[in-house]
């Protein structure tokens, strides 16, 4: 399906300016994505940095689903992340030097929280999925809207902010959980992901930098934990991993 001026009618206008500058308009609908990235990630605010790449497939339409894969460099050894949320099961396994696991976590509060990063993920990297009817909206004002999510029992929601120039520039969600460090056990706490320096790839306009943010309480407060660059998409991959339509 090829997104129209239609298919904005029906979204807020902040979303709708967003979906039409990112150059949706006369492309087909993403049905999935690929994307390498590269960054720096740590657990805490007082903690050291640790550089990381990653690759991450997503699908957006139907059951949307997500596997993100990251290789960190720990105190000079590699340690491997892999993000799982296929179907509704959600997982986040740990190895360092890809041997042993020091993090299995799993449950309904892994479940929650992926199925906010899925939704984050479609709003930063394939606002043309946003005109799908699994998502639902909110007007707030001309420069915010509340989006809400269903994907299987989850339902999940976010604010939406933008500039004056129609691009996002961050996403807030309070239904997402931060696991212990060895994922045992989750708090919930807001989640946010400013994002800038917008570019075009293959016609679609997305942001290439982001921060994803911890709002905790005291002595630790807002803090980042994750800056990432966006490296490379693909849209409407093949299973052979060829791109097509880009």
């Amino acid at each position: 399906m090829v997104v129209t001026e239609c298919h904005l009618d029906a979204l807020p206008a902040p979303v709708a300016r967003y979906v039409r500058s990112s150059g949706a308009v006369g492309l087909p609908t993403i049905s999935n994505f690929r994307a390498s990235i590269h960054g720096r990630i740590r657990s805490g605010p007082n903690d050291r940095w640790m550089v990381f790449t990653g690759e991450q497939v997503n699908t957006c339409l139907g059951t949307a689903s997500r596997l993100f894969f990251i290789r960190a460099s720990m105190r000079g050894l590699p340690v491997d992340v892999l993000h799982c949320f296929v179907d509704d099961a959600a997982s986040m396994v740990v190895k360092p030097l890809s041997l042993f696991t020091i993090v299995d976590a799993r449950g309904p509060e892994m479940n929650r929280s992926e199925t906010v990063t899925i939704l984050n993920d479609i709003c930063l990297m394939a606002p043309a999925a946003l005109i799908d009817p699994a998502f639902t909206w909110r007007s707030v004002d001309d420069r915010t809207t509340e989006v809400t999510f269903r994907r299987f029992d989850e339902t999940v929601s976010a604010m939406l902010h933008f500039d004056d120039d129609d691009r996002l520039v961050d996403f807030v969600s309070d239904d997402r959980f931060r696991s212990s460090s060895n994922g045992a056990t989750f708090t919930q706490q807001r989640w946010s992901t400013p994002v800038e320096r917008y570019r075009s790839f293959g016609g679609r306009r997305v942001m290439t930098f982001g921060e994803a943010r911890w709002h905790a309480a005291a002595p630790e407060g807002e803090f980042a934990y994750l800056e990432f660059e966006l490296d490379q998409i693909e849209y409407d991959v093949d299973a052979l991993g060829a791109a097509s339509g880009v």
